[in-house]
């Protein structure tokens, strides 16, 4: 459990990636493991803040900061 205020993987980033976005990146990684997301974690966000991940269209800068606030807090599962 994280600490009140902390983003979870589990409550705050998982749901961030669809089926869709699952099923496209299972050939290198699986966006809904933790292990797997923690792991790429860098690489991850850079394809997203750059718009190049997901491929259909880019998040909203609030789900952008939602992801860089987790990685900043420690990555909490």
């Amino acid at each position: 459990m994280s600490a009140p205020g902390l983003p979870s993987f589990e409550h705050d980033i998982r749901p961030l990636f669809r089926l869709r976005d699952r099923e496209a990146m299972l050939s290198k990684f699986d966006l809904w493991s933790y292990d797997d997301v923690r792991g790429h974690a860098a690489a991850i966000y850079r394809q997203i803040e750059t718009g190049a991940m997901p491929c259909d269209g880019r998040w909203t800068d609030e789900q952008v900061a939602r992801l860089h606030s987790w990685i900043d807090a420690g990555m909490v599962p």
